[in-house]
């Protein structure tokens, strides 16, 4: 997938971000992808270190053919504030 839209809306795409998300994030975390909400905090709720946001970024860059900046996105407190950042980078390329 890559994040050149082609006729879709940007809710789909961030649809689509937020659910390749999740795919990574849920055997990282050991969470089911259900139990995972854009509300939860990376670092109060799931405990995610280094490591995990490394590996998210990978995934995400991988999957929507962009880069996307480590400490930028680190700093992202929530779920949805992730997605958010993600989805503007696609959108400004």
């Amino acid at each position: 997938m890559s994040c050149i839209q082609q006729g879709g809306i940007v809710l789909e795409l961030r649809e689509e971000i937020y659910a390749k998300l999740v795919e990574r994030a849920s055997p990282l975390f050991g969470k089911k992808p259900e139990e995972l909400s854009e509300s939860l905090s990376f670092t109060s709720d799931l405990q995610a270190k280094s490591v995990h946001f490394s590996q998210i970024t990978t995934f995400l860059e991988d999957a929507f053919n962009v880069e996307i900046p480590y400490m930028k996105f680190r700093r992202k407190q929530t779920i949805a504030e992730a997605v958010d950042y993600v989805l503007e980078i696609c959108e400004n390329g």
